[in-house]
């Protein structure tokens, strides 16, 4: 699948983000290595805490079905639903990546405009991985 088509899944996952509290709505498409498609949304919580980034809704979603073999993901989100710059995934999400994927994994990023690509090692050098643990 191309990062454009999965972008357009990304941009219609968001249309279900849940954010009463800060407005910004975040889609994912996560592609695995055999072209499934997982989609996820961000959904807030009046406590904060229990907040879940659509980067790993997609990435739960796809491991609690069985997968683990990735090659992509598309992240769009802005305030509203309005897609306006890129949305880079955060931390936490990052480390979820880094669990289930190889330095080589693309994020695929998109402003509304144009896309953006890098691999998660350009995202996060240097990074703790299930490696360092053997």
């Amino acid at each position: 699948m191309d990062s454009l088509a999965l972008v357009s899944k990304a941009c219609e996952a968001m249309k279900s983000a849940y954010t009463p509290y800060s407005g910004f709505k975040v889609g994912a498409a996560l592609l695995t290595k055999g072209g499934k498609v997982y989609t996820g949304c961000n959904i807030e919580n009046a406590s904060y805490t229990p907040t879940i980034c659509a980067e790993r809704v997609a990435f739960f979603s796809a491991v609690r079905d069985g997968e683990r073999d990735f090659c992509k993901i598309a992240i769009v989100g802005g305030k509203g639903g309005v897609i306006s710059s890129f949305t880079y995934p955060c931390g936490v999400c990052r480390q979820v990546m880094r669990e289930f994927c190889r330095g080589d994994f693309t994020l695929v990023f998109y402003d509304g405009e144009k896309t953006a690509e890098y691999t998660l090692d350009e995202m996060m050098p240097h990074s703790f991985t299930p490696m360092d643990l053997k």
